[in-house]
């Protein structure tokens, strides 16, 4: 039963640090933004396959 004592303060702890973190995150835009990154990884590829046609067109 003793180490209630010390398990439970821990717990609250860290969940105050998981909270503090998510708050950190929102105030610095770390969410606002959802839909682009998934799009950005299309678009390098795109990019990637235009410069690969241009190779084989010059050769």
């Amino acid at each position: 039963m003793n180490i209630l004592v010390i398990v439970i303060p821990l717990a609250v702890i860290i969940g105050l640090l998981f909270v503090a973190g998510f708050v950190w995150a929102a105030k610095k835009g770390q969410f606002d933004d959802l839909v682009s990154p998934a799009h950005r990884i299309l678009l390098d590829d795109l990019k990637e396959n235009k410069k690969e046609s241009k190779k084989g067109n010059k050769k």
